[in-house]
Parts: C-alpha cells; structure tokens; sequence
C-alpha cells in the first residue's frame, strides 16, 4: 500500500487561497487531507529576477492513481502561472494511516 501512497508538496500565495484550493481538493476526493504551514518565505528566481514572497505550504497525501487528477485540477484552481506540485512516493508508513488515504479518496 505504500508503493501507491504520494506526499504532494504545493505552496499558495495566502491562507485564505490555500484552504479553499486544498478544501476543494479533499471534497473532490483528489487527496485525503492538506497540511497548511502558513508563514513561510519562499526566495526563488522567476523571468531572470530573484523574488521574495510570503507564502503558506501545503502537505497533501494521495495516491498514484489520482495524481494526474491533481495535477491538472490544481492549475485550474490556483492564481500562480507556474503552481508548485512535486510529488514524493511513500516508501512506507503506518499501514493504517495509508489505507485511511485510500479509503479517503475512494481508491
């Protein structure tokens, strides 16, 4: 159950944008819950500048099967251009927190 689990990392550009994307994605079924870090600074190059910006970091959980899904519902709802989305395979964990996740998206 592991090898299909993901941590999706993903940061917005406020909280009020993040809770509704991340709610939207969990009422969607797309991941089973989103972390919200709200304060963090974020120091990155964008079109030949070096930005600083506050942002709020997410943690989402999902599963292969769903990423795509994510991925493309994800640019839809978000204000960025570019949206961060790295997703991370899940080499292992609790069985029954993983398969929360998968009852959770209906996997």
């Amino acid at each position: 159950m592991a090898e299909e689990a993901l941590v999706v990392f993903a940061t917005f550009p406020d909280l009020d944008t993040a809770r509704r994307i991340v709610r939207t994605l969990v009422e969607e079924r797309l991941i089973a819950c989103g972390n919200l870090v709200p304060g963090v600074e974020s120091i990155y190059r964008w079109k030949g500048a070096i930005e600083t910006s506050g942002e709020v970091f997410a943690v989402l959980k999902t599963e292969i099967g769903r990423y795509q899904m994510l991925e493309v519902r994800l640019r839809e709802l978000h204000p960025y251009e570019v949206p961060e989305c790295i997703a991370l395979r899940v080499a292992d964990g609790l069985p029954d927190y993983l398969r929360w996740i998968a009852e959770s998206i209906g996997a």
